[in-house]
């Protein structure tokens, strides 16, 4: 009897778990951003459906070009969609004013038709109208082709119905949770410092390794921090366009001025750690060029790398003390004065490599110490103007 107890409670225990993580799962799964952004693009497409047939005149012939117009006008951000739906409504002008110019100069047959389209893809190849550019000349094809003898009432129904798609999916996409993409940009900061941090914390270790170090994945790794700073920045440039025009942005504020100049101060760090990085992989292996480092300074270059590590792994720029900062400079200001100390009993070319490297570490320190330790800014002059 115990048992069956046990047994059922255990088998309770499990469900209710399964349970919450399932519950888990769909909560997150249904405020995603691609999932919100599929249900605003579903809701705009019916509204616009709707909306279509009302319309009077001509403009009532053509109501799936509604569904269409919101459809294009559905983009991650509020100013990208209104962005996207202006070269839309651009590509569309401009296609049907070659199909108009076609007409009127001369009849629709395949070279004049050809024409028009050869003309449209040129100017869409300027890229003056974005990912639109397209609409350009498939808008002059279906004018002259679809349109035929009707191609006014078909010019004016096209343009009437996608422009009334693209308001409504506009508005749509401005009432219905507009998305802000700034959490995204602390995580991806986050991440950048935690691979730059990694990066040195394993060159480190290489050093103090059997020699040559049996460990060679660090010396390979310089074109993947490029491609981590690269989409940081794309995150941080999103998170910036996301505000534009945004309501809630007046809620939910962040400084992304202070993460433009975080995401600057890392992309410094990354040059000199790939500088580096490549100096100890030529000393190690002797490619691309052969270089030397004396085994007697390999702990102390190590000793400083962790500690420079520590600092991208420790931060927080609301820390007083910075002891991991402070520590790392405490490293550095060690390991100068041993390079001058060898420096008159040790040849000039033997001590290239740690002094270079020293120099990558001098700099990234420099390239973090505004943004880890930022100065006060200055208190105000006082007003000397004079009273009247």
């Amino acid at each position: 009897m115990t048992r069956d107890r046990t047994a059922a409670r255990a088998s309770a225990k499990v469900g209710v778990q399964q349970a919450r993580k399932t519950a888990s799962w769909l909560g997150v799964t249904a405020t995603s951003p691609r999932i919100v952004q599929a249900l605003k693009a579903a809701i705009a497409v019916a509204i616009a459906w709707s909306i279509a047939p009302l319309l009077p005149g001509v403009a009532d012939d053509y109501p799936y070009y509604a569904p269409l117009g919101a459809l294009v006008s559905m983009y991650p951000t509020l100013m990208s969609s209104v962005r996207n739906a202006l070269q839309t409504l651009g590509g569309l002008t401009v296609g049907i004013l070659l199909a108009g110019a076609v007409i009127v100069l001369s009849d629709p047959n395949v070279l004049t038709i050809s024409l028009a389209v050869g003309v449209g893809a040129a100017i869409a190849a300027t890229g003056w109208f974005g990912a639109s550019r397209e609409y350009i000349p498939v808008t002059a094809l279906f004018v002259l082709i679809v349109g035929g003898p009707n191609a006014d009432g078909y010019s004016i129904g096209y343009l009437v119905q996608m422009t009334l798609g693209i308001l409504v999916g506009l508005a749509v996409n401005l009432v219905f949770f507009p998305p802000l993409a700034f959490e995204a940009v602390g995580h991806q900061l986050a991440r950048f410092r935690a691979t730059l941090a990694g990066q040195l914390s394993e060159v480190a270790d290489a050093l103090t390794d059997s020699w040559p170090p049996e460990q060679d994945g660090w010396a390979s790794r310089s074109q993947a921090l490029v491609e981590v700073g690269r989409a940081v920045r794309a995150a941080v440039s999103h998170a910036d366009d996301s505000r534009k025009g945004n309501p809630r942005a007046r809620v939910h504020r962040r400084d992304l001025r202070s993460d433009y100049d975080e995401l600057s101060a890392l992309e410094s760090v990354t040059f000199h750690v790939r500088d580096l990085t490549e100096m100890l992989a030529a000393a190690v292996w002797g490619q691309p060029v052969q270089l030397e480092l004396r085994p007697e300074l390999r702990p102390a270059l190590s000793r400083t790398l962790h500690a420079v590590a520590a600092v991208l792994r420790d931060w927080d720029p609301d820390d007083d003390e910075q002891s991991a900062f402070a520590e790392a400079d405490a490293a550095l200001q060690d390991l100068m004065t041993e390079l001058d100390q060898r420096r008159s009993s040790s040849p000039v070319t033997s001590l290239g490599v740690a002094a270079t490297v020293a120099m990558d570490l001098t700099r990234i320190l420099a390239a973090l110490r505004p943004q880890i330790m930022p100065e006060p800014e200055a208190e105000a002059a006082p007003d000397a103007t004079p009273a009247r």
